[in-house]
């Protein structure tokens, strides 16, 4: 049961839902120099941003990441590094900035909770 989708249309109200590209990590190739380049794949969604809870940043305290920190909620599962599986680098673009993912905060069958910092690039 998506628990989050049985509530978002509440909580919309009061934070809207904003669109967002989820750039998903498929790993790299490399170009003419042999330099890795990342691959993405685009999907296209709606998620909720926030501010990041105390507890969110106690949890992200070890990590020694500075700069602006957001919250995001998404329908689906998205991932910050995840070394064991190869996996991680995912993007979101939104409000015309590129945020990393540096860690799921929460993750449920339906939905999850990321932890992003935005980059210093801006989208293309």
């Amino acid at each position: 049961m998506n628990l989050h989708q049985i509530v978002s249309g509440a909580i919309g109200s009061v934070n809207p839902f904003i669109p967002i590209i989820v750039q998903q990590s498929t790993g790299y190739t490399q170009d003419a120099n042999f330099h890795r380049v990342p691959t993405y794949n685009n999907i296209p969604t709606t998620g909720q941003v926030q501010a990041l809870t105390g507890k969110d940043l106690r949890q992200l305290e070890a990590l020694n990441v500075q700069g602006v920190n957001e919250a995001v909620y998404l329908n689906g599962n998205f991932e910050g590094v995840f070394r064991v599986l190869g996996k991680g680098g995912d993007l979101l673009i939104f409000n015309g900035y590129t945020y990393l993912v540096m860690a799921v905060l929460e993750r449920w069958s339906d939905w999850c909770k990321l932890a992003v910092v935005m980059q210093m690039d801006s989208t293309p």
